[in-house]
This record gives C-alpha cells, structure tokens and sequence, in this order.
C-alpha cells in the first residue's frame, strides 16, 4: 500500500493493487484533493474515490469500463422517449446550468451496488473549483422548468471522463447521457470513460478494456483542443438520428 503526502506525485499505475486484492484497482492512499492533484491524477486516469472519515484514495482499475460514443445503444424505447423529449417545449438539456446542485444530487444517489456516498465535501468543493476553471462539466435534463436529472465529469482535451449522475425523473440520467453522446460525437471525442462496469452502463454500450489501452488513449486525446464551448442545442440529437423540428427553438446555457 502506497500512501502520499501533497509533495509527493502519485505512483506509476501498475503500482495499482490487481484483481484478487482486497481493493483492486487502488493506486495510493493520503494527500489532499487540490486543483493540482487532480490535474495530474487524470492525466494518468486516475481518479478520487473514498468515503466520509477515509483518506483520499486514488484508483487505477484494470480493466477499465468506457463508452465509445460510436457504440451507444439507443434501445427502442429510449429511442421513443428521446424523439418526445427533443420534441417538446417544454423540455430541455442545459450544460453547467447548475453544476454544483447537480454534483449535490449525485451524492444523494448511490452508485449502483454500494451503500452511501463517495462525493464527499471535500470532492465537490474540489470539483466546483475545477469548473470555475473550465476542467469540469454537468449535462442535465430540465423539464418544466425542473432539475429532472444530470450528470458531472471532467474534460481534459478531447477526453471526458463520467463521474456520476442522477434522475428525479424516469430516463432522466439516460437522457443527459444521450445528449453527452451528441455532444461529444459532434466535438470529436471519441470516448466516455465511465471508471466501473455496471449493468446500466453495458446495457448502453459501455464496456471494459486493458488499463493500458486505456491510458493511451488519455495520452492521445488530452492533448487535443478541447470543444470551444460547452452548450447543447436540439440540433445536437441528429447525432443520434433524432430528428426535431426546424423550427424547434435552441436551448443551452454556458
């Protein structure tokens, strides 16, 4: 086990306890969750992930799950729900609209299969921070002037790695997801890191590949120009062959 100090950098990855393990995947303990350590974490891919009264813990699993946006599964009744919802006036997807209300909402919801919460205080006043400087993003579902549902990850060049979501809503979480797709096909990136598997997620198309595929992919793409602004409009569903009016109003908010 590797703990860290804040003057320490984090280990090489395949330092990054393996399968069999007690806690396979997890790289270092200690340090404190600061701008520049997060910086340097996901240039690696790799991520916080701990529970209120532990110290950071920074993970590396193998394999590890993503989305190729180029593979997302439109089932037939999402198909359904999202040509409503791209119809209608009265919904909508907004980006950074309310980045820390919905970083709020994920950690009221659990991740699939785990008691309570790992967005801790001490992350969210860390991920908030990130925003401000333009690293950071949330995707949300407002209907009828509601918070429906979201969720938040991180962007660095044409990379972007899902954190959470959450949905007040049914397939409100998979509605932000969608317009996620959209937008990163129509932004060049190629890829949603998505951490774990979950059923959820392989039932969209996310799926597990080498740790070392992986990271070199995070070393092509964060690099790359990064979209020069995070805001969606309806015509972002032709993405994913969802067709809207062309006289439909746009909606996004910077």
């Amino acid at each position: 086990m590797i703990w860290i100090d804040d003057q320490q950098p984090l280990p090489p990855t395949h330092f990054a306890l393996g399968p069999g393990s007690e806690a396979p995947g997890l790289l270092a303990i200690g340090g404190r969750v600061t701008l520049d350590r997060l910086e340097e974490a996901y240039a690696m891919g790799v991520f916080p992930w701990y529970s209120p009264g532990q110290p950071p813990l920074w993970w590396s699993p193998d394999p590890r799950m993503v989305l190729p946006v180029a593979e997302f599964k439109l089932s037939h009744s999402l198909r359904k729900t999202l040509r409503r919802f791209a119809r209608d006036s009265r919904c909508e997807i907004r980006i950074d609209a309310g980045f820390r209300r919905v970083m709020t909402e994920c950690a009221r919801a659990p991740r699939e299969g785990q008691d309570g919460t790992w967005i801790v205080p001490e992350i969210i006043e860390a991920y908030s921070a990130w925003h401000r400087l333009g690293r950071t993003h949330s995707v949300e579902t407002w209907i009828d002037g509601q918070l429906a549902g979201g969720l938040y990850g991180v962007n660095l060049g044409r990379m972007f790695f899902g954190e959470s979501m959450f949905a007040h809503r049914t397939d409100a979480s998979k509605i932000a997801l969608a317009a996620l797709v959209a937008f990163c096909r129509a932004n060049g990136i190629p890829l949603i890191d998505c951490q774990q598997a979950t059923r959820h997620l392989a039932s969209l198309g996310a799926r597990e590949i080498p740790r070392t595929e992986f990271e070199g992919h995070v070393s092509r793409m964060r690099g790359a120009p990064p979209p020069q602004r995070w805001t969606y409009d309806r015509g972002l569903w032709a993405q994913l062959g969802i067709e809207v009016d062309a006289g439909a109003d746009a909606t996004g908010h910077e």
